[in-house]
């Protein structure tokens, strides 16, 4: 006869063993559901739109960003649960700020003629627009364009479901360091403001394009390349009572920081881009893109030292694409166009 005490020394490890596997699972759940992928069409050697989606599901990526409305790329992701960011191209913003009807068009072909079909999730209206940069002409366009998608949307009482917004680079920011004292550049506020105070009352989020590779070739005097690949021993940057490990935390912290600084409200960021190209320039090798996607796609469970928490995380690319300039452009892929797999890592089972 098994003794009382066996047994509940068994039933404990079996709870243990289930605790323990069910925190494992949930955390690769967790992990899987923060990465996307960012699916580029500059290349004349890239294979079809379903191929692509079919690629994305056997590899249990679970979210893709599109850069604009391609039909042949939404009719593919039609009940494939794949959730999408939606792009309106900056040489679309003109039309659709000056014209709500153009907007409402807009969204009807792009948008309702394919949800919820195609689980649609965010409208990125432009992409890095910078009114002091070199796409200026494009800057006194994007609020209005945001604000014209934005009430097409919430006419279909879609917005809880579907956020408008835009995506900026992190140029913008004027002081990133330390994190906590960022704060975006004071040519850029006019035109930040009254889109930060849209964000916070359709409480929409942020994108922002996160890319330590850029701030590392930039300056690798004072950034170590440890820092930019989260490979760095021990903390680089102390702010007050948070330590900072690896350059992504201090850049999106900074972000953050610049928001709250405005002291307009709270808007949470998703990061719409991050990469490291594997060839083209300085620093651009498969080894550090490897090591930088691998830990990306790790890391963004965690959550930043300023907010903790799962962080939603695009990484560019899907794909190197040929026909993108300069060299360093053409080879961010996670794929080669034979849709053959550049890197051993995976988005988990």
């Amino acid at each position: 006869m098994i003794s009382s005490d066996i047994m509940t020394g068994k039933a404990a490890f079996m709870a243990s063993l289930l605790f323990l596997f069910a925190l494992f699972t949930s955390n690769l759940r967790i992990t899987d559901a923060q990465i996307g992928v960012c699916y580029g069409m500059m290349g004349d050697n890239l294979p079809s739109p379903r191929d692509v989606v079919n690629l994305y599901r056997a590899n249990n990526i679970k979210r893709m960003r599109l850069y604009d409305p391609n039909q042949a790329a939404l009719e593919a992701l039609r009940n494939s649960r794949i959730e999408l960011m939606l792009g309106v191209p900056n040489v679309d913003l003109q039309s659709l700020a000056n014209n709500a009807d153009a907007a409402r068009q807009w969204v009807q072909r792009n948008v309702l003629n394919y949800y919820p079909y195609v689980n649609i999730k965010y409208i990125a209206v432009g992409n890095e627009v910078n009114p002091v940069g070199r796409n200026r002409e494009h800057s006194p366009y994007v609020l209005h364009a945001v604000q014209n998608v934005y009430q097409a949307i919430k006419a279909r009482r879609l917005q809880d479901q579907i956020k408008v917004s835009t995506a900026i680079d992190t140029t913008l920011v004027g002081t990133s360091y330390p994190p906590s004292k960022g704060s975006f550049r004071d040519d850029v506020r006019s035109y930040l403001d009254p889109i930060i105070r849209y964000l916070v009352n359709a409480k929409a989020p942020l994108l922002a394009n996160v890319y330590p590779y850029v701030s590392y070739a930039d300056n690798p005097r004072d950034i170590s390349q440890q820092y930019a690949l989260f490979t760095a021993p021990n903390v680089v940057v102390q702010d007050g009572s948070r330590g900072y490990q690896n350059l992504f935390d201090a850049m999106l912290d900074s972000v953050h920081a610049a928001l709250d600084n405005t002291r307009i409200g709270y808007v949470k960021v998703v990061v719409s881009e991050s990469g490291w190209p594997s060839d083209g320039a300085f620093a651009a090798t498969y080894d550090n893109a490897r090591t930088y996607l691998d830990n990306l796609i790790r890391h963004v469970n965690r959550g930043t030292p300023m907010r903790p928490g799962p962080i939603e995380t695009y990484v560019f690319a899907m794909f190197d694409e040929n026909q993108k300039y300069p060299e360093r452009e053409k080879h961010f892929g996670l794929f080669y166009p034979s849709m053959q797999r550049k890197y051993p890592f995976g988005f988990g089972a």
